[in-house]
């Protein structure tokens, strides 16, 4: 069953400077360089022939180093930053179509975005902070407190609504702000590095709460993030870019055993394949496996594809035999201890 897409993007470009068009006619005549569009037209490629579908209910991380990109891109989503050429499509609207009035009314009520900064109001009390985007669309006090209320629960801030912000720890105005964006129920988030000033534990009580409100609320939700770590605990699927382009999408299992080219085979070397891979991406057929040693032993152990590497070097420790993989009950393949030494040296699949 094919997935809907909730975001595409088609070939979109940004390029800042007093002549973009000119810039991008000459890079697509001449195929200059980024540096070589610095020193010609004193313009600067923020997003390079960007492309990319995301599916509802995905986490789609969006991730690169400083410079890279990605907070330009996700700027585009709903044109905080306009295009210099491109499509964009979110939920079947074309957002570059859309007049002043209409595209304050798809932000408001098709996304929502949380910043690296908290931006609570001062002034206004927790609960009035995440009522704000309900606040605009002249929802009702009475049932904008509500739905207010009812958000803080989720985020397990329901007792601090009459607080300020800054009676909060950064971990928990995070929240609010998280709360807040959640508040009028749109159906795209926004993320950009919204745990990145965070301390290290916080962070990560931070993105287990995202995983747990995600697998509640299920959102699109694009993140953008500099720490391949975060990206892997977080994302359904990851993109990295450099220099504005796009240089690799696909799972994180994808990226570390398959990637594109040697950076993103740099970007990815520190990450230990024992979460990230998976026994369908170790296994042989078992047809090979059975050309190359013989019969199945009939006492094998069955695992699921989906098991991961970690745990099947645990199972193969005190077990001599080869490991069964099965999918949707079916066998499908064969791993021996060789083929896991082999993926944890050499860090990719058998041959």
């Amino acid at each position: 069953m094919a997935q809907e897409k909730v975001i595409e993007l088609s070939n979109v470009w940004k390029i800042f400077g007093g002549r973009p068009e000119a810039a991008l006619q000459a890079i697509l005549e001449r195929g200059l360089s980024k540096a070589e569009v610095l020193a010609e037209f004193n313009a600067v490629v923020g997003v390079a022939d960007v492309s990319l579908s995301i599916n509802r209910g995905e986490i789609f991380c969006i991730m690169g180093l400083s410079g890279s990109g990605k907070s330009t891109l996700v700027r585009h989503f709903n044109r905080l930053l306009e295009p210099t050429a491109g499509k964009i499509e979110i939920e079947g609207t074309d957002v570059m179509a859309l007049g002043p009035g209409e595209l304050q009314r798809f932000r408001n009520q098709k996304i929502g975005m949380v910043f690296q900064n908290f931006a609570l109001m001062p002034h206004r009390s927790v609960l009035d902070n995440v009522a704000m985007p309900l606040e605009i669309r002249k929802v009702a006090k009475n049932e904008r407190m509500r739905q207010a209320a009812a958000i803080l629960d989720i985020v397990e801030l329901g007792a601090w609504g009459a607080k300020f912000a800054h009676e909060l720890s950064g971990g928990m105005q995070q929240r609010v702000g998280l709360a807040r964006a959640l508040a009028a129920n749109p159906d795209v988030l926004l993320m950009d590095e919204p745990f990145s000033a965070l301390d290290p534990l916080i962070r990560r009580q931070l993105q287990d709460e995202f995983i747990r409100l995600s697998k509640i609320l299920k959102k699109t939700t694009v993140f953008i993030t500099h720490d391949l770590d975060e990206a892997v605990r977080i994302g359904d699927r990851i993109a990295i870019m450099r220099d504005g382009k796009m240089v690799q999408i696909g799972t994180a299992e994808d990226i570390v055993m398959h990637p594109a080219d040697d950076y993103v085979a740099d970007f990815v070397a520190g990450i230990s394949r024992l979460k990230v891979v998976h026994a369908h991406a170790v296994m042989r057929p078992i047809a090979e496996y059975v050309s190359r040693a013989g019969p199945l032993p009939a006492d094998m152990r069955r695992v699921d594809e989906s098991e991961t590497l970690s745990n099947l070097i645990t199972l193969a420790i005190d077990d001599d035999n080869p490991i069964l993989v099965q999918a949707d009950g079916a066998d499908v393949g064969v791993i021996t201890r060789a083929d896991l030494l082999r993926t944890v040296i050499e860090g990719t699949e058998v041959s």
